[in-house]
C-alpha cells in the first residue's frame, strides 16, 4: 500500500467545485485554442474527445449559495461522473458531505443549509425554481445597506449599528399600549409579570404557585420567578411603591412603566442579542461577512417578537435566546452546555418544550453515532447534567426544603390541562376544525382526558418524522469501525464528544417541525405560540436567497404567524406597530407582498394568501360584524392563517426527508448494501489505509455516491495527513 511521502497541506477556499477546473479541461482547452484556423472560420483540428461543450450546470448541491454544513476540496472527475441526486425537487439545496466515516478527511464548517443554484433553469411540478422576474428580485434594503457599508470601508459599524438601531425600533414600539392597559380589574400580561416580580420578593418560595392564584397566579417555570425576583428587587430599590405588597395592583405609573420596559429590552439584549450574533458567526461561519450581517438584520428585525415581547409585553425572547443558545452549542460540538442552556429555556418557559424532541433526538442520536462506548459515556454525562440542572431549577419547591405537595402544585400550574384545549381564536388543527367541522369542547364535555389523548396522539405523529430522521440519520452515519471500538485506542472520548453529529443539518428543520406540530396540534395553545415555530423558520431564510424555496416560504411563514396575532395586537392598541415593524421588515429582506405570482405553488400560495389578508383588513374597516357573529373577522383570520402553517409543517417534512436522503439514504436504499467488507475491517487497517486511499472515494463508499454532491471547501489550513474517524479526529504519524 502506497503512502505519501510528505503529507502537504492545502489553503481550500470558499467556493464550489465546478467541472471546467480540472487540469484534463484546462489542457483541452488550449489544445483548441492552438488548433483553430486563424480567421476562425474554418473546422477546428482538435480530436472530437478535447472538443469541450459551454460550461456545464453545476449540480444543484454545488451551489455557491448552497448551504453546506461541511467542507470538502477538490474532487476527481470519476466523483462528478459518479455522483448521484438526491430526489428533490430543482431548486433543492439539501446536499452535504458527511465525512465522519473513518476514511474522513476534511474538518468540519457550517454555513446554511438552504440555497438553490443562481444558473438552474427548466422548471418541476411543485418546484419553486426563480423565474425571470425572480433572478432579478429585490435584494432588499438590508443587503444594500451591508454592501454599502462595506465598500465605504465601514464593515466593522455594520453590527454596532443593526443593534442599537433594532433597540431604537424595540423602544419606539414600547412607547405604545401593551396587553391589558387601563382594564381593570384584572387588567393584562403587563399587569401579570409585575405582580410576580410583587409576588416573589415579599413571599417564600413554597407560596409562590399557591398564593391568590385568582389573581394572576404564578403560572411559569421557577427560571421565570427568579428572574421576575431580581427584577422586583432592582425595581423595589429605585421606588418601593411599585412593588408594594397587595397594594401596587393595577400601577400604570409613567415610571412603572418605564422600568418594566427596561427590563424587557435589558433581558433581550443580554440573552437574545448575543445568541443571535452567534448564529450568525457560528452557523454562516464559511460564508461571507456580508451574508452573516444580513442574516442577523434579518433575525433582529423580526416583527413577531418585537410585537409580542416589546408591544404586548411578554419576555419571550429570554427562552428563545436560551434555546438559540443550546442549538449554538450543539454546532460547536458543547453538548453539555447546549444541554443546560436547553434546561434553563424549559425552566423559564414550558413551551419550549415544543423543541424538547428535536433537541433529545438530535443529543441521542450523537449518542447512536459515536458508538456503545463513547455514545455512552455521552449519554450518562448528558443525563446527569440534565438531571442535575433540573433539580437545582426545583430545589426551593422539593424535600427537604419544602413538602413534595409543593412541588405537584407547581407542576399543576405550570401545565394547565383544566383551562380547555384552546384560548381565544388560535390558527390551529382544533380551533380550525371547531369553526368548520364540529365543535369540539361540547363532543367531549366531562371527557376532556380524551381529548388530551387526541391531542398527544396528534402532535406525536406530527414529529414522528423529524424524530425518526435525526435517529436514522446518526445510524446511517455511524462510523463502521464501532463494531470493534475498545481497539482503537487513540480517540479520545473529548476529542469525539467535541464533534457536531453529522445530523446537524437537519436539526433547524427537525425544530421547525416538532414545533409547528405542537402548535397545530397540541392542548392548550396560544396565538402567541407561533414565535416558537417562527424562530427556526427565519434562521432558516436568514441565510437564503432571495426568491428562493427557503426564502418564499420564509418570509410566508413570518408574515403569516404576524397576522394571525392581529385580533390580540388590535386589542392591546398595536394597530401602528403591527403595520409599521412588518413593512419594515418585509422591505428589509425585499419581500414585496403586493407582487403576483402564478407560476410556482408557493408563489401562488402568496398572492391568494396576501390578497386575502389585505382584503380582511379593508373589510375590518368599512364593516361592522353582525351582533350574532361578533368574532367573525378572527374566525376569518383562523381560516386564513391555518392552511398555511400546516403546509409549511408539510413543507419541512419534505425538507427534512431530502436532507436525510442526502446525509445518508433511506431505509433500504442503496448505501445499506455493499458495506460488509467494511465493517469487518479493523480501525488500525483504516488508519492505515487513509494515506493512500482517496478520500473523497472512501467517503462514497461509506455514505454512498451522494455525499460527494457538495459545496464549499474549507477556510482553514487542512493537513492531509489529519484524518478523523468517527467523531474524533487523530493525527497520523
Amino acid at each position: 500500500m502506497q503512502e505519501d511521502t510528505k503529507p502537504p497541506t492545502k489553503r481550500s477556499r470558499d467556493r464550489t467545485v465546478s467541472l471546467d477546473i480540472h487540469a484534463q479541461y484546462r489542457t483541452s482547452m488550449r489544445s483548441r485554442g492552438s488548433t483553430r484556423s486563424p480567421k476562425g472560420a474554418g473546422p477546428s483540428d482538435a480530436r472530437p474527445s478535447e472538443i469541450l461543450s459551454p460550461t456545464p450546470r453545476r449540480h444543484l448541491l454545488q451551489t455557491p449559495e448552497s448551504l453546506t454544513w461541511l467542507q470538502v476540496g477538490s474532487h476527481a472527475e470519476a466523483d462528478f461522473q459518479a455522483r448521484c441526486t438526491s430526489p428533490a425537487s430543482v431548486t433543492s439545496s439539501v446536499g452535504s458531505v458527511y465525512p465522519y466515516s473513518s476514511s474522513a478527511s476534511k474538518r468540519l464548517a457550517f454555513s446554511v443549509l438552504q440555497q438553490q443554484d443562481l444558473t438552474t433553469r427548466g422548471s418541476q411540478s411543485g418546484s419553486t425554481q426563480r423565474d425571470q422576474g425572480d433572478s432579478r428580485h429585490d435584494p432588499g434594503a438590508g443587503r444594500r445597506w451591508v454592501r454599502w457599508m462595506h465598500k465605504q470601508g465601514m464593515k466593522a459599524w455594520v453590527i454596532p449599528l443593526g443593534i442599537a438601531t433594532s433597540a431604537w425600533v424595540k423602544w419606539c414600539i414600547g412607547l405604545g399600549d401593551y396587553s391589558g392597559y387601563a382594564t381593570p380589574p384584572i387588567f393584562g400580561d403587563y399587569e401579570a409579570q409585575r405582580h410576580w416580580m410583587e409576588l416573589t420578593i415579599h413571599l417564600p418560595p413554597q407560596q409562590w404557585y399557591t398564593y391568590d392564584l385568582q389573581y394572576w397566579g404564578l403560572d411559569y417555570p421557577p427560571l421565570t420567578a427568579y428572574i421576575s425576583w431580581l427584577c422586583g428587587k432592582v425595581g423595589s430599590l429605585i421606588d418601593p411603591s411599585w412593588f408594594a405588597f397587595e397594594e401596587s395592583r393595577g400601577i400604570e405609573t409613567y415610571n412603572n412603566k418605564l422600568f418594566m420596559r427596561s427590563t424587557v429590552v435589558a433581558l433581550d439584549m443580554l440573552v437574545y442579542v448575543p445568541a443571535l450574533y452567534a448564529f450568525a458567526r457560528i452557523w454562516h461561519r464559511s460564508r461571507s461577512s456580508r451574508t452573516q450581517h444580513v442574516s442577523l438584520l434579518i433575525l433582529l428585525f423580526q416583527p413577531a417578537l418585537l410585537l409580542i415581547d416589546f408591544g404586548h409585553f411578554q419576555y419571550n425572547s429570554v427562552m428563545l435566546g436560551l434555546t438559540l443558545l443550546a442549538v449554538n452549542s450543539f454546532a460547536a460540538g458543547l453538548d453539555l452546555v447546549g444541554a443546560v442552556c436547553f434546561v434553563l429555556s424549559l425552566g423559564f418557559k414550558q413551551m419550549a418544550l415544543y423543541y424538547a424532541p428535536a433537541i433529545g433526538s438530535y443529543l441521542l442520536g450523537k449518542c447512536i453515532f459515536l458508538g456503545p462506548v463513547e455514545g455512552t459515556r455521552l449519554f450518562i454525562r448528558l443525563a446527569v447534567v440534565t438531571l442535575s440542572s433540573f433539580v437545582l431549577l426545583f430545589a426551593p419547591f422539593l424535600p427537604p426544603v419544602a413538602p413534595i405537595s409543593i412541588f405537584f402544585a407547581a407542576i399543576s400550574r405550570i401545565f394547565p390541562f383544566a383551562r380547555g384545549i384552546f384560548e381565544d381564536k388560535v390558527a390551529n388543527f382544533w380551533c380550525f376544525t371547531n369553526v368548520t367541522l364540529v365543535k369540539w369542547k361540547p363532543l367531549f364535555f366531562g371527557k376532556e382526558g380524551r381529548l388530551i389523548k387526541a391531542s398527544a396522539a396528534l402532535t406525536i405523529a406530527g414529529f414522528v418524522p423529524a424524530v425518526f430522521g435525526l435517529l436514522w440519520g446518526a445510524y446511517k452515519t455511524r462510523p463502521r469501525s464501532h463494531s470493534r471500538e475498545s481497539d482503537a485506542p487513540a480517540i479520545s472520548f473529548g476529542t469525539a464528544a467535541r464533534t457536531p453529529s453529522p445530523t446537524l443539518p437537519l436539526l433547524l428543520y427537525a425544530l421547525l417541525t416538532t414545533s409547528m406540530s405542537f402548535f397545530l396540534f397540541s392542548f392548550q395553545v396560544h396565538e402567541k405560540t407561533i414565535l416558537l415555530p417562527l424562530l427556526p423558520l427565519t434562521l432558516l431564510l436568514s441565510g437564503a436567497t432571495a426568491g428562493d424555496e427557503v426564502y418564499t416560504w420564509g418570509v410566508l411563514g413570518n408574515v403569516v404567524g404576524v397576522f394571525s396575532m392581529w385580533p390580540l395586537l388590535k386589542r392591546d392598541g398595536l394597530g401602528i406597530q403591527y403595520v409599521a415593524t412588518l413593512l419594515l421588515w418585509c422591505r428589509l429582506v425585499g419581500y414585496n407582498p403586493l407582487r403576483l405570482r402564478f407560476d410556482y405553488f408557493v408563489g401562488l400560495l402568496s398572492t391568494a394568501v396576501n390578497g386575502a389578508m389585505l382584503f380582511l383588513h379593508v373589510l375590518e374597516l368599512v364593516v361592522t360584524p353582525p351582533n350574532r357573529y361578533p368574532d367573525l373577522f378572527p374566525v376569518l383570520n383562523v381560516l386564513i392563517s391555518t392552511p398555511v402553517f400546516a403546509f409549511i409543517w408539510l413543507w419541512s417534512i419534505k425538507r427534512g426527508i431530502e436532507v436525510s436522503w442526502a446525509l445518508g439514504g433511506l431505509p433500504g436504499s442503496g448505501t445499506d448494501r455493499g458495506s460488509k467488507d467494511h465493517d469487518d475491517r479493523n480501525p488500525t487497517e483504516e488508519l492505515s489505509s487513509l494515506r493512500s486511499e482517496d478520500p473523497v472515494r472512501s467517503v462514497r463508499r461509506d455514505h454512498g455516491a451522494r455525499a460527494v454532491s457538495l459545496g464549499h471547501a474549507s477556510d482553514t489550513e487542512i493537513p492531509v495527513g489529519e484524518q478523523s474517524i468517527g467523531s474524533g479526529e487523530v493525527v497520523l504519524a
